[in-house]
């Protein structure tokens, strides 16, 4: 009897440490709502320094980037406020099928015309490796979606 309610106990205990590592991560989500607190420009900048780094960018290529990401950061952003004014006025509504379709092509209007972009701006290797990258940022948000997200063994 004593070695069952020892092993109970070993077992309670375990879990009980397993449970505090994962509060001990910190919070992932802060980092979207620090991201959304940023200027448009200041998105911009960081966008660009990091496919700066990814890519190799020339000043050139940078500035021509950068130009693009601002532009994409203050749509996004005039679209974000008018959600947000929506959601605390109380007139926001899940759109109807009409309208998902209608917001579905805008956005892959949006991304083609990026690709035109971008393809005039990076040669061949920094396309390829930028396609890439968005392919994984694509799957990545598949997967959230799906509720995957990152798994770690």
């Amino acid at each position: 009897m004593k070695k069952i309610i020892l092993i109970a106990l070993a077992f309670i205990s375990i879990q009980a440490f397993a449970q505090e590592n994962r509060k001990d991560r910190g919070n992932r989500g802060d980092r979207g709502k620090q991201m959304m607190n940023l200027t448009p420009e200041e998105a911009a900048t960081l966008q660009t320094k990091k496919l700066t780094l990814q890519l190799d960018l020339t000043e050139k290529q940078q500035a021509q980037v950068k130009e693009i990401l601002l532009a994409n950061a203050i749509e996004r952003k005039a679209m974000m406020e008018e959600r947000k004014a929506q959601k605390e006025s109380g007139e926001l509504k899940k759109p109807t099928k009409e309208e998902r379709v209608k917001m579905a092509n805008a956005r892959l209007d949006k991304q083609i015309e990026m690709k035109a972009k971008m393809k005039k701006i990076l040669n061949e290797d920094q396309y390829a490796k930028w396609e890439e990258a968005q392919a994984k940022m694509a799957k990545r948000g598949k997967d959230k979606k799906k509720g995957e997200g990152r798994k770690k063994m």
